[in-house]
């Protein structure tokens, strides 16, 4: 098996990565679960399930992408993403169309009240990282902003893996 990867000048050694990615999966899954369970709670809002955040998440950034693409891009069958569609629906987030082209084809948009909720919800996250951030000591907060980049591209990264 051929090695793709390309190292910079001083590679880490491979154990070192892998103690490295496991700390890292472990700390962005806790940090995922608290600032959802607390922006939620700030908002006053129940958290929404987290398949209906990510069909909301694919709609906002694909917007009109069609139930068959959006099954195929979650990797669930239709008929599950059918579900989500009709309940995000019912809730006011999502809007069906008829594709003028085809009309069997059902485009996906968010309402004006999913992008409120939205953006409401990524103030409430920003605002909870900003205060754990202050309370870090200030080399620690440093390397979390440096980070930061590398952090958005390697999740840039696994996402193309999908």
């Amino acid at each position: 098996m051929a090695d793709n990867r390309t190292y910079g000048p001083d590679p880490l050694p491979e154990k070192e990565i892998a103690a490295a990615a496991a700390v890292l999966a472990g700390a962005l899954g806790d940090l995922h679960r608290v600032l959802r369970r607390s922006a939620s709670r700030r908002a006053g809002r129940v958290p929404l399930p987290d398949a209906q955040v990510e069909l909301l998440r694919l709609v906002e950034r694909r917007p009109g992408v069609s139930v068959k693409e959006a099954a195929e891009r979650l990797g669930t069958a239709a008929n599950t993403v059918s579900t989500l569609i009709g309940e995000l629906a019912g809730a006011g987030l999502l809007e069906r169309e008829r594709d003028p082209e085809n009309r069997r084809v059902v485009r996906l948009r968010l309402t004006a009240a999913a992008r409120d909720r939205i953006a409401d919800y990524a103030a409430h996250r920003r605002d909870l990282l900003v205060a754990a951030l202050d309370r870090l000591d200030a080399e620690a907060r440093r390397e979390v902003v440096r980070a930061a980049p590398g952090l958005r591209a390697l999740a840039d990264l696994v996402a193309e893996e999908e």
